[in-house]
């Protein structure tokens, strides 16, 4: 400690540069980029490993219930931060994304403070336009596969009316809600009309450049002058609230906004006893056995032959509603003030046809588990492809084609342990007619195929050809069947699967999101109200692309 040259290169920009590139969270380039956002690289390095060990697991593809329409949300890394798009159910043209833009919607995004500690803003809108909501991360496991969007209660000081101010995520997860009822345990009803209170009490309200700029892009020379200052405007909103256009970041630490503080009273005026009443039988049928085991049945007869009644019958049980009531009760007498707050954790979870099976009452997000390629494994990750040959090239068919984006895994088979490849759809057009979930093909793929490719390869060579069977129509093809069919390989990053009947074909190309979305071939639209765009993006029950009624982009 006392050595000058040893305290020279702790100070040494270069010293800490060098750290940034070891933590291997992002290029070079970027970090570069990114320096100009923070104090030192000494400060980034901080961040980037906190990035390593907890951000860098939500970075990939998240999903939520619904098996007919397409709920995908891409994470990626932002400026100083990870953001959350939307990507949206679309239709593109013959040149496929080279000849339009990819539509996305902003979901939320996880700023670094000039602490190095996270801040968090949902996005949404109102009747009057976009707004951002902030909150606070409350935990990111290493493992983590579930995204909660939650409201959090929280004690005031005795001593003075600050809020308690956060020194770090562990404190700061162990001083809430201690001994209380957790967030996931009040009814739907009750959930969503919190997050509703909580997000109206904090919603700030944005325009450009804060609505659609989360990340820097490389078409405009503008880019880095731009983040940066949404950068500043986001501290300040942390800050400042509603107050930041008239502050500077330097003002006195003293002089905060704290995000959270809603009004009690106010919760229990909005709230009351309403309830809903399809939550009401749910709840009333997840806490209510359907049947008595048999040694009750046994014992409540005897107890009735006897004349006496059963200890069942002599305990009053509580209704659905006391119970929702008494739970609402204890969860809002476990805070004096409330903020939104993002959770992500590990849970068990099962799948069908490698999409996993979620609660449809949770307001959350699950990560598939996506991989990348690798030796024995080159087709595995992400692709996105459309009906029809050829691909890329301008016919005079000028119809715009549904885009679909899969997911090719690979596994063995039960049957003789060899190797198959299973692309499953996560996302299609605005008609939808496959569900989420299904296997569009499933390829053998140590069988070659004998069968030749139908169509002009437009000199291109066929590298490969495996056997196996492609969706077929099902009833709605809710529940499809299968025929057979082939894949043909054109290249590392072309793939065409046909049917063997029918002689359709989908021409699948290898997707990198991030890369297309940097190279600014994204096109932002507006997002949802906040609850609806961080959970149940379709509502309706002809699974209607709800983003057409604000964009007609799509």
């Amino acid at each position: 400690m006392c050595g000058k040259s040893i305290c020279a290169l702790v100070d040494s920009e270069q010293t800490w540069l060098v750290q940034c590139e070891v933590a291997k969270v992002i290029p070079l380039f970027e970090i570069v980029q990114w320096r100009i956002g923070i104090s030192s690289y000494k400060a980034l390095c901080r961040f980037l490993v906190e990035v390593v060990e907890v951000v860098k697991p939500l970075v990939g593809i998240w999903v939520q219930k619904n098996p007919e329409q397409g709920n995908v949300v891409y994470m990626m890394p932002g400026f100083l931060s990870v953001v959350g798009c939307r990507i949206i159910p679309q239709e593109v043209g013959p040149l496929w994304i080279q000849e339009g833009q990819l539509v996305w919607s902003p979901v939320f995004e996880i700023i670094c403070r000039f602490d190095g500690s996270s801040g968090f803003f949902l996005h949404g809108r109102d009747k009057e336009g976009s707004c951002l909501y902030p909150g606070f991360v409350m935990g990111i496991e290493k493992s983590c596969n579930e995204l909660l969007l939650e409201v959090e209660p929280r004690r005031e000081k005795s001593s003075s009316n600050e809020i308690e101010r956060e020194d770090s995520r562990k404190e700061l997860s162990g001083k809430i809600n201690e001994g209380g009822v957790p967030f996931g345990n009040l009814g739907f009803s009750d959930r969503r009309s919190l997050l509703d209170i909580v997000a109206n009490h904090v919603s700030l309200r944005v325009g450009e450049p804060l609505r659609g700029k989360l990340f820097p892009t490389r078409s405009k020379d503008d880019d880095e002058a731009m983040m940066l200052e949404r950068r500043t405007m986001l501290l300040k909103m942390l800050k400042f609230g509603g107050n930041w256009k008239h502050m500077n970041l330097e003002e006195d630490d003293q002089l905060y906004y704290n995000p959270m503080q809603v009004d009690i009273n106010e919760i229990w005026e909005n709230l009351g006893d309403n309830t809903d009443i399809m939550d009401d039988r749910e709840y009333q049928r997840e806490a209510t056995p359907r049947k008595k085991s048999f040694s009750m049945f046994f014992i409540s007869g005897i107890m009735h032959i006897l004349g006496k009644s059963s200890p069942e019958e002599n305990t009053p049980r509580p209704s659905s509603s006391e119970i929702r009531r008494s739970n609402r009760q204890t969860f809002l007498s476990s805070g004096d003030t409330f903020s939104l707050s993002l959770k992500a954790s590990y849970t068990e979870m099962s799948s069908y046809q490698r999409w996993p099976i979620m609660s449809q009452n949770r307001f959350s997000l699950h990560k598939l588990p996506m991989k990348n390629p690798i030796n024995n494994q080159e087709y595995a990750g992400l692709w996105g492809g459309t009906f029809g040959w050829p691909p890329g090239q301008c016919r005079e068919d000028k119809s715009r084609k549904a885009l679909f984006l899969l997911m090719l895994t690979y596994k063995e088979s039960e049957e003789n342990s060899e190797r198959v490849l299973i692309g499953t759809k996560i996302l299609e057009g605005r008609l939808v007619r496959r569900p989420n979930g299904s296997a569009m093909f499933v390829v053998k793929i140590d069988r070659p195929s004998l069968e030749p490719f139908p169509f002009d390869a437009v000199g291109r060579d066929i590298e490969d050809s495996y056997m196996g069977d492609g969706i077929a129509d099902g009833y709605g093809f809710r529940y499809p069947g299968s025929k057979p069919g082939s894949l043909f390989v054109i290249s590392s990053d072309l793939l065409a699967f046909v049917w063997q009947e029918t002689k359709n074909v989908i021409t699948l190309q290898r997707l990198n999101l991030a890369e297309i979305l940097k190279k600014g071939l994204g096109s932002c639209v507006p997002p949802l109200s906040p609850t609806n765009n961080f959970n149940f993006t379709y509502m309706k029950r002809s699974f209607g692309n709800v983003f057409t009624e604000s964009s007609t982009d799509i």
